[in-house]
């Protein structure tokens, strides 16, 4: 399997504290309505800590059903523990998944070495293809270069990075070392264009919870070396990509967006909380601008 094209980091709807699923149900018909090429549960977006492990699973299962092979379901289910990393990771690929998305494993920073081992165990545990996840902002350690292709020369299974450390010339480094055959995919809506024109195959979007189509089109126009029709969209929908994401920690302004729609409830687990009504009101009025809402 490759890893080409728009992904959806999901959100998971919550409504009186358990999981939505008619919401989720809804969201991820939409998302292939809309022509994404896969979905992501149970990453950030999807507030993967605040899931225990049944519900994790849960999502899993349930994103895997409700896409009924339509897309890619690329199931979250990296940690900072190898082990449960690697319980997760089963489970996925128990339920159907079709790759699975394994953050850097955050707080414990292990060394390079460390990274290295703790993606070789989780490869050597399933079959599924396997997205490396360099998150510096989160994990507070990013995924050496030389890793990466380390990685990549010895586990056949591990295909692709996301690749979320905001900088364009990581781009560029990992393309200098990895097989062409591995994919590079944005972790940042507003840096699309820029890392498609440098390499990069695809992205894992947290705007395609609101703007499936869009989302679609700008990594489509870029494949397809339309970089002028790309811009347009980049330009037009910059303010909105970076609203997203500034406004408040993700994934609490997507999910009020969302919900805003009226597509779920802007329910959040602690620590998580919701907007604040000055916030919320901007988020509402930033929407209004695209006719996203009434």
């Amino acid at each position: 399997m490759s890893f080409r094209g728009t992904y959806t980091a999901l959100i998971t709807p919550f409504r009186d504290g358990a999981i939505d699923r008619p919401a989720f149900q809804a969201l991820v018909d939409r998302q292939v309505a809309a022509g994404i090429d896969g979905i992501v549960p149970v990453g950030t977006t999807g507030e993967s800590p605040t899931l225990d492990t049944p519900e994790h699973i849960e999502v899993i299962e349930l994103a895997v059903e409700y896409a009924a092979g339509r897309c890619q379901v690329v199931a979250g289910t990296g940690a900072n523990a190898t082990d449960e990393a690697i319980e997760l990771t089963v489970a996925a690929e128990k339920a159907g998944a079709t790759g699975t998305l394994q953050v850097c494993p955050y707080y414990n920073k292990p060394s390079a070495e460390g990274l290295y081992q703790h993606y070789k165990a989780i490869a050597s545990a399933t079959a599924l293809p396997v997205m490396l996840y360099s998150v510096p902002g989160r994990s507070g350690i990013e995924i050496p270069v030389e890793v990466a292709a380390r990685l990549a020369a010895d586990c056949p299974t591990i295909v692709a990075i996301k690749e979320a450390g905001g900088c364009v010339d990581r781009v560029n480094q990992l393309v200098q070392v990895l097989p062409e055959c591995f994919a590079i995919l944005s972790g940042d809506d507003p840096l699309t264009l820029a890392f498609m024109a440098c390499g990069a195959t695809g992205l894992v979007s947290v705007a395609a919870n609101l703007i499936p189509d869009v989302m679609a089109r700008l990594v489509r126009a870029c494949l397809n070396g339309s970089f002028d029709e790309a811009l347009e969209l980049q330009k037009q929908y910059y303010p909105l990509f970076r609203g997203l994401m500034s406004l408040e920690v993700n994934p609490v302004p997507i999910k009020e967006a969302v919900a805003l729609q009226g597509h779920c409830s802007n329910e959040f687990r602690l620590p998580l909380v919701g907007l604040e009504d000055e916030t919320r009101s901007r988020l509402r009025q930033l929407l209004g601008e695209y006719d996203l809402v009434e």
